[in-house]
């Protein structure tokens, strides 16, 4: 049974409630839709024939959607067709906790696991507006300035989409967290935090002279979080969703 929950958060239910560590877990849309929203790449956990699969790929998100993309020779997207039932998961690393002791050692995170039914994108409008979505979300306006995909292009990717039926985030940010009785042990302790960073940009060398950089890339600075980068881009993308 779902629990009463406010309008703006996910139902709670015994599927996507936080057992352990409860005191972690989020259900309000805000906080899970950051946590997609700041990554490129989900991990996608479904069953075909008794046996369990787990697939990462690069996903993003437009209100209460998922959307991901593949070959349309992958047996795992084919399986989806006629609807699967898949638990779409994100998680950032924020840093490695060392303690006075093993059992109080460990790490800060934000993870966000999303419940649904995925479906393949069959409309062919639909599916290249999702097709330009999916550049557009990480590059925001670049599907205008290439070149047209050609139509065995797009027979060959597959697009699948997911409403969020129920989701939860987990977060823990507190860093180090000793017993009492074992502060003062000479045991050396500290918080590494865990960044992943856009990286200087290294041109095709073949790229004609004079070449300008798109706007839409101006957010790509080496040394720019890419959890930042990624919100950034969403919302220039999709605005406030």
């Amino acid at each position: 049974m779902s629990e009463a929950v406010p309008s703006e958060s996910y139902p709670v239910t015994d599927r996507n409630r936080v057992k352990r560590l409860h005191e972690r877990g989020r259900y309000d849309r805000e906080s899970v839709h950051a946590i997609l929203d700041g990554a490129m790449i989900a991990h996608i956990a479904y069953v075909i024939d008794g046996q369990p699969y787990c697939t990462p790929t690069a996903f993003w998100r437009e209100g209460e959607h998922l959307y991901w993309h593949g070959s349309s020779a992958s047996r795992m997207l084919r399986a989806q067709r006629d609807g699967l039932p898949v638990c779409l998961t994100v998680t950032h690393l924020d840093s490695l906790v060392l303690a006075r002791s093993g059992f109080n050692h460990s790490a800060d995170y934000r993870s966000a696991m999303c419940f649904g039914t995925a479906r393949i994108v069959e409309e062919p409008e639909a599916k290249a507006r999702a097709l330009d979505a999916m550049v557009d979300r990480f590059y925001p306006g670049r599907s205008a300035d290439l070149r047209a995909s050609t139509a065995q292009e797009i027979k060959a990717t597959m697009v699948v989409g997911m409403e969020i039926e129920e989701a939860s985030a987990k977060v823990r940010g507190k860093g180090l967290s000793d017993e009492g009785e074992d502060m003062d042990l000479p045991i050396y302790t500290a918080r590494y935090p865990v960044v992943q960073v856009i990286g200087a940009a290294e041109p095709c060398p073949r790229l004609p002279a004079g070449t300008p950089v798109p706007p839409g890339l101006a957010g790509f600075t080496a040394g720019r979080r890419l959890d930042e980068l990624m919100l950034e881009n969403h919302r220039i993308r999709f605005g406030g969703e």
